[in-house]
């Protein structure tokens, strides 16, 4: 229901904006969204990570409150989010709060109490917590009173069975709705293909809200997907050729190889760091907050990091196992440049990954239509991976958007060859039908491509599987080849994965197709990246780079200024960038401020911040 009486109007919000946060326009559909919000509306609010979803309420819960509307819940799984962006709330002078496990019962207490004073404008909480009763009769409470004003339901995609990180405890949240029907709710997300949207809407009960659906398009990341011949190499090449002593993120699928690949990376001189959910809790949280706030460090992670993490100047995200779907790489690889300077996402992948997340899905309890639709996830992936065109096109129309080729990923770039790998296909096919054949027995991709390719293995020889008629019939292919073949013939279905019987080859129902020559395997050929690659602007660390053009005055205020942003921030326990952002800095260098009124304008200094820092920071530009 939108509210008539007391709504906050455009310039109200305009001043929040500005007032408050510093900054003099909104961006995107920004706008729309806060005054939709603001006045009452429903709404489901799809935004790219780094498109600035949290403005989107939290100035409708600045303006609902000013008008006396009372407290705004925004819910959330992530700590760390919660953290920093109460942080970040307080540093702009806004009464903010969260309810976690990180407080103690008399913190948290003293929490609640101030929520049922009304003296808190934002409260975040988990889903968990904000569904128990007690915490529902705090809300019964302030609602009797008209002082619950809006919910703001926070990775909105955790509700779907169909997204990439389901969270059963958000379907508990139909309770907000059939509670509190006259609150307005807004649900947001980075990333939710149809199926997902339909469910969030579905499963929240929002089918009367307005959606807002941003482009999904992040142009200052360049995508780039590379066969994995040695990853660790590959990994290490990349980030020395690209991103020496920048932050970064690395993806792993195991602990275990986390914890190798870190360990690498630190022996090679690189200030690398493990996070995974099998280290002590004490230790991740140390993990976490030195990559927030200590420059230059590469996190080595599970999936289990991530969401929430704000970090604007991630000039890499790189995954040396393939994720699950497109929304998964997608989620992940826009950590990477949320501050819009250039960053990159890189992917190694190989034929073991393809084993590997089929074996998981056909393993899983999960019914059949539900397996189905993983597939179909892990197939449009691995077409994006295999790709032979634009990969940004590729990505935007997973999500419904159409686009020109960019420009600015490795295969607008580097344009690869293409071959037609069908014959190669259907030779690889007739080996493992032969082999079965003859001796009953199913064997592994690596035993299959040695009788095709004709190697006269040991093991080749013990089975007697150099008599097979298609020994050698595959001589003139590579085993890069051979393995690219494969990888899209277990992604089709022609090729099953026995994960019972050591990753034995099988044949299906699918096979028959392709083997008739009724359908064609198209592959592109495998290219090395270019080893005289220029370094891109914002890598390297020999020199401190600044967001924008200065000149050698102008770095020398930029650097003095992120020093004493790091010692502010190591004060109040927060990261650099919640006190000012980059760009801010290097606004501030630009323009070398000698009064108050020289402050004025520049972008992301509200009200609360010019009051608490001007003095310092004209005390350390006006050095020499």
């Amino acid at each position: 229901m939108i509210a008539t009486d007391s709504s906050p109007t455009r310039q109200t919000c305009h001043a929040i904006l500005q007032e408050v946060f510093g900054y003099a326009q909104f961006r995107g559909p920004q706008q729309a969204i806060v005054e939709h919000v603001a006045n009452g509306g429903d709404a489901l609010v799809l935004m790219p990570t780094g498109g600035g979803k949290s403005l989107c309420y939290q100035i409708p819960a600045i303006a609902r409150a000013r008008a006396g509307q009372g407290l705004t819940i925004v819910i959330s799984p992530l700590i760390a989010l919660m953290h920093d962006q109460v942080g970040a709330l307080h540093e702009a002078g806004v009464s903010a709060a969260f309810l976690n496990s990180t407080l103690s019962s008399d913190e948290a207490y003293q929490v609640e109490q101030r929520m049922l004073r009304g003296d808190i404008t934002l409260l975040y909480a988990a889903p968990e917590r904000v569904t128990t009763p007690r915490f529902l009769a705090q809300l019964d409470s302030l609602h009797d009173r008209g002082q619950l004003s809006l919910f703001a339901i926070d990775e909105a995609h955790c509700v779907s069975q169909w997204g990439h990180d389901f969270r059963p405890e958000y379907r508990a949240l139909t309770v907000l709705h059939e509670r509190y029907a006259g609150v307005p709710r807004m649900a947001l997300t980075a990333t939710a293909d149809d199926l997902t949207r339909a469910d969030i809407l579905e499963r929240l009960q929002l089918q009367d809200a307005r959606a807002f659906v941003s482009s999904f398009d992040r142009p200052n990341i360049r995508y780039t997907i590379v066969e994995k011949t040695d990853g660790t190499q590959q990994l290490l090449r990349f980030i020395a050729r690209e991103h020496e002593g920048n932050a970064g993120i690395v993806y792993c699928q195991s602990r275990k190889k986390v914890e190798s690949i870190a360990e690498t990376l630190v022996e090679a001189g690189i200030n690398a760091l493990p996070y995974h959910a099998g280290l002590d809790s004490k230790l991740r949280q140390q993990h976490q907050d030195r990559f927030l706030r200590e420059e230059g460090v590469v996190m080595v992670a599970t999936i289990a990091f991530g969401m929430g993490i704000d970090k604007p100047d991630v000039r890499f995200v790189a995954h040396l196992d393939m994720p699950k779907n497109i929304e998964g790489y997608y989620q992940e690889t826009g950590r990477a440049g949320r501050d819009g300077l250039p960053a990159d996402a890189w992917m190694a992948y190989g034929l073991q990954d393809v084993v590997n997340q089929r074996r998981m899905i056909d393993e899983s309890p999960a019914a059949d239509a539900f397996k189905q639709a993983l597939r179909g996830k892990l197939d449009a992936l691995l077409a994006l991976a295999e790709a032979t065109d634009c990969r940004r096109v590729r990505l935007l129309s997973y999500f419904g958007e159409a686009s020109q080729p960019c420009g600015n990923c490795d295969n607008c770039l580097h344009p690869p060859a293409v071959w037609d790998g069908t014959d190669a296909a259907r030779k690889l096919l007739s080996t493992i039908y032969r082999i079965q054949q003859s001796s009953g027995m199913a064997f592994g991709a690596g035993h299959v491509m040695d009788i095709v390719r004709g190697k006269t293995t040991e093991k080749v020889t013990q089975y007697g599987h150099e008599a097979l008629s298609t020994f050698g019939i595959g001589a003139g292919f590579t085993e890069l080849q051979l393995r690219g073949v494969l990888r899209q013939l277990i992604a089709m279905g022609a090729v099953a994965v026995d994960a019972q019987a050591f990753n034995t080859l099988q044949l299906t129902e699918q096979s028959r197709a392709v083997l008739k020559g009724e359908v064609s395997v198209q592959l592109r050929e495998s290219v090395s990246a270019p080893t005289d690659r220029k370094r891109r602007s914002g890598a390297g660390s020999a020199a401190i780079k600044a967001p924008i053009a200065l000149d050698g005055a102008g770095l020398e205020r930029y650097a003095a200024l992120k020093a004493w942003r790091a010692e502010v921030a190591r004060e109040h326990n927060l990261p650099a960038y919640v006190i000012f952002h980059d760009a801010t800095l290097a606004a501030i260098a630009k323009r070398a401020p000698q009064t108050l009124d020289d402050l004025q304008g520049i972008s992301g200094i509200g009200a609360k911040k010019l009051e608490a820092y001007a003095q310092a920071v004209l005390r350390v530009v006006s050095i020499d």
